[in-house]
């Protein structure tokens, strides 16, 4: 989907973002650090290497998991 608006499903909500984003995007654009970012796109854990090249599309399910440090 170029430009418009696309609906995704993201940690257990729907979300709406804007169209032609990839997964790098979303991660970036939520303000996540992507070193301490885990991504599961529709089911699948996606490869780091594949955020960039990996475009969301309408109705796609999305899981962020973000490591934590502590002790």
């Amino acid at each position: 989907m170029v430009g418009g608006v696309m609906k995704i499903h993201l940690n257990g909500e729907d979300r709406e973002l804007p169209g032609d984003q990839t997964v790098m995007d979303l991660v970036r654009d939520l303000g996540f650090e992507p070193g301490w970012v885990v991504v599961e796109h529709n089911l699948v854990a996606l490869d780091r290497t594949l955020w960039d090249s990996t475009k969301l599309s309408d109705q796609d399910q999305v899981e962020l998991v973000r490591f934590m440090g502590g002790g």
